[in-house]
């Protein structure tokens, strides 16, 4: 089963608490990410394009539990950065588990193997293993041979110590579809992993290459090659059914990047894990003072070609619950791949991107030379670059 039985059981019951009390607006998974610093380099990653100082500062556990209470989402994904150079990730995972709520651990898998020890296998604890490909494309995409090797060779060592692992694909312009569907099968047949996450890649900013982010008709085009290839084969997802026909174009949906929000070291990111267009100290005044309605595919440039899980995701988890004939027939007959796709959002009248990242920058390294500041937004303590880079 992609999902375990629990988590779709408890999962299931939040999201209908939800809706029995109205509440238009509330998170389903909590993307806490607690340093930027990274072991690789990825060319369509924008996340380390720090100055040293911020790249040294990393959530406390404190911090991060704080995070996970005062959010309440019932799933809790830890990306980076790469999490597992943070030297007390093994305090925070069991201060998430024992809260009984369901953490993805995302990691390149380069610290895995010597890294393992220090956790339990729980039906509450998945490592997302990010593999963009088979050997030749996984290592293009993080630019560093030997890291495809590398990370097959640790996900065949949890799965023999217990522990779920899935992993998380992003798609970029110029893959084959006949590649990817080869690197589903050997994921699925081969290693035998629980679930795969796929998604398009999105054009952060501040990523060296940009020259193979997907815009959305290309994102749909490759998502229907791909599922094409797929048909009568058991490819496992840890996506909902409306959310993958929501990638081949079947579906209209507007972003509701409310049902994952950040928290990091910068504070709550508005407004979604892609976009850092400002920061609250609060969760509450995150949901209640980030201006939604001016974010979106159609309502921002920088939108304009996301189709992203963590802005998507929960748009298809409530149209499920909306029409959940609709979803069991996809779920059973699989994503459409042939005829006519839904209507596109028109992006007219979006209004034009604005650039704050120096500004955010420069606050952040005001914070750090004014000493530690436990109210800062970010509320990160300083460290010395030595102990940052624990591993």
């Amino acid at each position: 089963m992609s999902v375990p039985l629990i988590q779709q059981i408890r999962v299931g019951a939040y999201v209908l608490s939800k809706r029995l009390t109205r509440t238009k607006r509330y998170p389903l998974v909590l993307m806490l990410e607690p340093l930027f610093r990274c072991n690789l380099a990825c060319p369509g990653c924008g996340k380390i394009d720090y100055p040293a100082t911020i790249l040294d500062q990393r959530l406390s556990v404190e911090d991060c539990l704080a995070a996970v209470d005062e959010c309440g989402a019932p799933v809790v994904s830890i990306p980076g950065g790469e999490p597992l150079i943070h030297p007390e990730m093994k305090e925070i995972v069991e201060g998430i588990v024992a809260r009984k709520k369901f953490v993805y651990l995302c990691t390149n898998a380069l610290l895995l193997s010597k890294k393992l020890e220090q956790y339990t296998p729980s039906p509450y604890l998945t490592f997302s293993i990010h593999l963009d490909g088979l050997e030749e494309a996984h290592d293009k995409a993080v630019d560093q041979k030997g890291t495809f090797k590398r990370a097959v060779a640790a996900i065949k060592q949890a799965q023999a110590l217990g522990f779920r692992v899935n992993v998380n694909s992003t798609l970029f312009d110029g893959q084959a579809p006949e590649e990817v569907a080869d690197f589903f099968d050997f994921v699925t047949d081969e290693l035998k992993i629980d679930a795969i996450t796929t998604s398009a890649g999105y054009s952060y900013e501040r990523a060296p290459d940009q020259d193979h982010f997907l815009n959305r008709a290309k994102t749909k085009a490759l998502f229907r090659d791909v599922f094409r290839r797929g048909k009568n084969k058991k490819w496992r997802f840890s996506q909902s059914s409306l959310f993958l026909n929501f990638l081949a174009g079947n579906e209209t949906y507007e972003c509701m990047p409310w049902g994952n929000p950040t928290r990091n070291i910068f504070g709550w990111q508005k407004p979604c894990y892609l976009l850092g267009e400002g920061f609250t100290k609060t969760f509450r005044e995150l949901m209640e003072d980030t201006e939604w309605d001016n974010y979106g595919t159609g309502k921002y440039d920088k939108c304009a070609d996301c189709m992203v899980h963590c802005g998507y995701e929960a748009t298809a988890v409530e149209d499920t619950l909306s029409h959940p004939l609709k979803a069991l027939w996809v779920n059973l007959r699989g994503v459409r791949t042939e005829g006519d796709m839904a209507p596109e959002i028109d992006l007219t009248n979006a209004r034009p991107a604005e650039y704050l990242f120096e500004s955010h920058v420069e606050t952040m390294l005001a914070d750090i030379e004014g000493g530690d500041n436990p109210s800062s937004p970010g509320g990160a303590k300083k460290r010395r670059a030595a102990e940052s880079h624990a591993a």
